[in-house]
Parts: structure tokens; sequence; C-alpha cells
């Protein structure tokens, strides 16, 4: 039988996951540092901010920080638990790259 390796291995998983979170957790803090950034930038240009523009700032700033660093996070967690090695390439004796 075949060793479990990677991710499919439930110890490593569990590090590597716990690991995924609480660098999620403090890209989260970080985020909403960007946030009060962007809004602080907002604010000092001189013109009243609606409710409207905040909620939106807010949500479109922290959500784009955190879909760069949810995505980036999870290459890095494939990659550093060796689940990238273990895809088959079906196609690797079919394609001639040369030409």
């Amino acid at each position: 039988m075949k060793r479990a390796e990677g991710l499919d291995d439930p110890q490593i998983a569990a590090i590597a996951w716990a690991r995924f979170r609480r660098i999620m957790g403090w890209m989260a803090l970080i985020g909403a540092g960007c946030v009060l950034a962007a809004l602080g930038w907002l604010a000092s240009r001189g013109s009243p901010m609606p409710i409207h523009m905040i909620i939106a700032t807010t949500l479109g700033v922290w959500l784009t920080f955190m879909l760069g660093t949810g995505l980036m996070a999870l290459v890095f967690l494939s990659s550093g638990t060796g689940h990238d090695e273990q895809v088959e390439d079906r196609l690797k004796g079919e394609i001639d790259i040369d030409g």
C-alpha cells in the first residue's frame, strides 16, 4: 500500500492547515490596517465620505487583499507540503515541445 504523502497524511495536513490559518489570521489584521490607511487617505482629501463609500472601500480593499493573500498562501501550502510533486503528468510523453 502506498504511504500517504503531503496533504494526504493527516498529521502533515493538520500542521499545514494550522499554519495556513495562522498566516491568514495575521494577514486579516494587516488587511484591516490597509483598510484604515485607505480610509485615512480618502478622509484626508477633504471631501465628506458617505457611509456607502466607507462600506464599499472597506469591503473592496479588505476582500481584495484577503483574496490575493489566500491564493498565494494556498500556493505555498501546496508546494511546501509536497502536494505538487504528487501530480501525475499524463501527457508527458505525448507532447513534443520542440516542434
